[in-house]
């Protein structure tokens, strides 16, 4: 008899894909929609529209009340990905520099496998001389084994007949193709090759950005009426949302899956949404919460217990140390963030006193704009402090010797940021 088999039997087991340690690994999926602010959801108090995929979400995991991006799409995916502030990598509006080291670097020299789908908008504008593109980034070179894109190198149509990237091939699909199903479908389609593996996924939605059109579930398919077609948009978004959420029950890895959900920016200035009888006017592209306070929920049954509710702050730098935390490594390069992985897990953390957001989407024109706040209290870098909790608009400066304290414990935190960011060209 070989008394060896047995040894040799677990350690095959061990180093098998899939079995023993392989399994205990948390999987990762990372869901940001477009253009959709806090007030669009049910479980924040929407009243306009039906999500009750992430409403359920929320009852059953966590929902975050003060979570914020920036107040436009590239320079959220640009801090999102990279864990630091836009004042440090940011320079030019659809550019995330080729240099930078990226979640999905970081989780892949763990040993996940990762894939992206959905929108990409991060190798540089089609109209940018090729010096310019050059120092942009392609999806294959910044951590993702496999991709399906809208616009990495054109953009061309992100819904019906959409122009898609997949593993850097571009394909133009029919009219009858709705490209948010080509996106989910792919990523469905990872994790059933992967399940046995650890993976993370990162899904920066297409919808809910203009133009506002029907989707596959709309009763007109013929509808120009936007306000409507919106609202179809954030539902799909939900079911979309559902149907990943209800593979990973079908694969059953749910419970070693953690799932955030969040927004890149504010809704659309052209939408108006209701938070029972206030009505909410979209504010993309402000620094106010209109165009920076959304959505952020957390889920992974077993894990995060139901129906739990943070008034933390949580900023776009915070994503990256926190899937580190959950994977146990560490971020590949430093980090502007603080992990919210301990508030997930019912535990007090170290929360963040302060966030900083630095917004300048378009550095070769304008000035930045740049603000630092809490739950209640913003200062901007020009000395214009606002009650935001009482004053959701800003429209009210304050001044005064009551708001010394308040000013100057938020004036250190704008003064421990640099105050200068970069740019790769200037238009003349």
């Amino acid at each position: 008899m070989n008394r060896a088999y047995p040894a040799l039997t677990l350690l095959a087991l061990l180093l098998a894909p899939g079995l023993a340690l392989g399994t205990e690994k948390t999987n990762i999926i990372l869901i940001m929609a477009d253009d959709i602010g806090y007030e669009c959801y049910g479980a924040y108090g929407g009243t306009s529209y039906k999500t009750p995929v992430l409403d359920k979400m929320a009852e059953r995991g966590m929902r975050f009340n003060h979570a914020y991006s920036n107040p436009v799409c590239t320079p959220s995916r640009v801090k999102i990905m990279t864990g630091l502030s836009n004042v440090r990598n940011y320079a030019s509006f659809s550019v995330l520099k080729k240099t930078e080291k990226t979640i999905a670097h970081m989780l892949q020299d763990a040993g996940y496998k990762t894939a992206i789908a959905g929108k990409w908008q991060l190798y540089g504008a089609e109209h940018y001389e090729d010096a310019i593109r050059e120092k942009g980034s392609l999806p294959q070179n910044m951590g993702f084994d496999r991709h399906c894109l809208w616009q990495v190198y054109k953009s061309g149509s992100r819904f019906w007949g959409p122009s898609i990237t997949i593993d850097g091939q571009v394909k133009k699909f029919g009219n009858d193709v709705y490209g948010p199903d080509m996106y989910s479908q792919f990523l469905i389609d990872r994790m059933r090759e992967y399940k046995d593996e650890p993976f993370f996924l990162y899904y920066p939605m297409a919808l809910v950005h203009d133009p506002f059109v029907p989707t596959p579930d709309s009763v007109n398919l013929n509808s120009k009426d936007e306000q409507k077609n919106f609202g179809d948009m954030v539902a799909y978004m939900d079911k979309l949302i559902g149907e990943i959420v209800d593979e990973t029950v079908e694969l059953g890895i749910a419970e070693r899956t953690l799932i955030l959900v969040t927004g890149d920016n504010g809704t659309k200035s052209s939408i108006k949404s209701n938070m029972g009888d206030k009505v909410i006017v979209g504010g993309k592209g402000k620094t106010t919460d209109a165009g920076t306070h959304v959505a952020l929920i957390a889920y992974q049954p077993g894990t995060i217990s139901a129906g739990q509710v943070s008034n933390d702050l949580v900023e776009f730098t915070d994503f990256k140390p926190t899937l580190a935390e959950a994977i146990g490594t560490t971020a590949l390069s430093p980090t502007d963030g603080q992990s919210f992985l301990p508030q997930l897990h019912g535990k007090k953390g170290n929360p963040r006193e302060t966030i900083f957001v630095y917004n300048w989407p378009r550095p070769e024109k304008g000035a930045p704009r740049i603000f630092v706040r809490n739950q209640r209290w913003k200062l901007y870098g020009n000395g214009r402090l606002v009650d935001v909790k009482n004053d959701v608009l800003e429209q009210k400066s304050l001044e005064g010797a009551e708001y010394i304290v308040i000013r100057k414990k938020l004036q250190a935190a704008l003064d421990q940021m640099p105050s200068k960011g970069q740019s790769l060209f200037r238009f003349n």
